[in-house]
């Protein structure tokens, strides 16, 4: 971890410079938090920092089987990489090309033998569901790439979640390379976190949540330490959590899911009075009590079951509320600095209008207070 910390480190600063200096830019827009440009890049820090401590311990100490795998693997994370990068510098990708490459990724991930391995199901069906796990964990964590250090900071701990998970069964080179990505991620937290310096754009997000999807799934590989599916979706289960809740959201709106907006849960917890860094340390806190959950399920398997009952409970008491809150009705200015009460849609909107808050139901309504723009960084001599 010590060695992809540092390098992120390192690297992020420089992407900083080169992503100001080429306009490599993420400018303001009726969809997004934040105020003036910030550079992009970020992605490029992780996985320049990932590869390069990854191919350098390979080469030191070469894995004494799965070589072509972990090839294989890194070489598919690299290619959503520059998918996104190619996003985030020209923008205008299909979002259905996006999810066909990422549903091809999901393809040649299960060829090389990592699978979801689900009892009793066919082969050619349990290769759908490994597809629809790498692509739908993949597009959860870019998808929560929604505010300042959240992605990057689950990704942490879901990284670190695994590391215990792969430790405790002796599945050594998986929690090397969990820790590794720890550490890629926590190094770029530290110019991501509210009020951030960089975005890691696309190219990080897709980057981290395939190298997650993947890192998990080869915890399916072996039959004697198989961890069960519920374990798999605790780790990733703030990101999917979120996704649901926004495509259901946006779906009952009659709005287009594919279509950015203020509603993800960050969005409503800020919007229900919360500031941008307790949300997300709000969110940190469900995502660590997660893989907590996860390692206590592989250490007590009789409790499985009652975990995941309660892992239900707890999500479905969250989703309620969080969907109640009226994001496609009161647009920024008027929620700016205020609080709103969990009214259904319909009477929350008629306060709003009644108050001087004229509704806005068009595409990427901004429904959370703007944060205020991050101090100018001192000159360097």
């Amino acid at each position: 971890m010590v060695g992809s910390l540092f390098l992120s480190l390192v690297l992020t600063p420089v992407a900083i410079g080169v992503a100001v200096r080429f306009g490599v830019l993420d400018h303001p827009g009726p969809a997004k938090a934040h105020v003036k440009a910030v550079p992009y890049l970020g992605g490029t820090a992780i996985v320049v920092a990932f590869a390069g401590v990854v191919l350098v311990a390979a080469l030191l100490r070469p894995p004494p089987s799965g070589l072509p795998q972990l090839a294989g693997f890194l070489g598919l994370g690299v290619f959503l990489a520059l998918v996104g990068l190619i996003d985030d510098i020209r923008g205008g990708l299909s979002p259905w090309l996006r999810l066909a490459l990422e549903a091809g990724a999901g393809a040649a991930v299960w060829a090389m033998g990592y699978a979801a391995h689900l009892a009793g199901l066919p082969r050619a069906l349990d290769a759908v569901v490994t597809v629809l796990w790498v692509a739908g964990v993949t597009n959860a964590f870019n998808l929560l790439d929604n505010m300042d250090g959240l992605s990057s900071g689950v990704s942490v701990i879901a990284s670190l979640s695994i590391f215990g998970i792969a430790w405790l069964q002796h599945r050594y080179l998986v929690a090397a390379l969990a820790i590794a990505l720890a550490g890629c991620a926590a190094g770029f937290l530290r110019s991501n976190f509210h009020p951030a310096r960089i975005y890691m754009g696309d190219a990080g997000s897709l980057f981290l949540g395939f190298t997650i999807s993947v890192l998990l799934l080869t915890l399916r590989a072996n039959a004697p330490t198989r961890v069960g599916v519920a374990v798999l979706l605790a780790v990733p289960g703030v990101a999917l959590f979120d996704t649901t809740l926004v495509m259901l959201s946006r779906v009952a709106h009659k709005r287009n899911p594919f279509n950015g907006g203020q509603d993800h849960t960050s969005h409503r917890l800020v919007y229900l009075g919360l500031s941008v860094r307790k949300a997300v340390a709000l969110t940190y806190l469900v995502g660590a009590a997660l893989g907590g959950v996860a390692i206590a399920m592989t250490q007590v398997p009789s409790a499985r079951i009652f975990a995941v009952a309660a892992l239900l409970g707890v999500a479905a008491l969250a989703a309620v509320p969080l969907f109640r809150v009226p994001v496609y009705k009161v647009p920024w200015a008027q929620a700016k600095g205020r609080k709103f009460s969990l009214l259904p849609n319909k009477e929350a909107g008629h306060r709003q209008a009644n108050n001087g808050g004229p509704e806005n139901d068009g595409p990427g309504a901004a429904t959370i207070p703007l944060p205020e723009p991050a101090p100018p960084a001192p000159a360097k001599n």
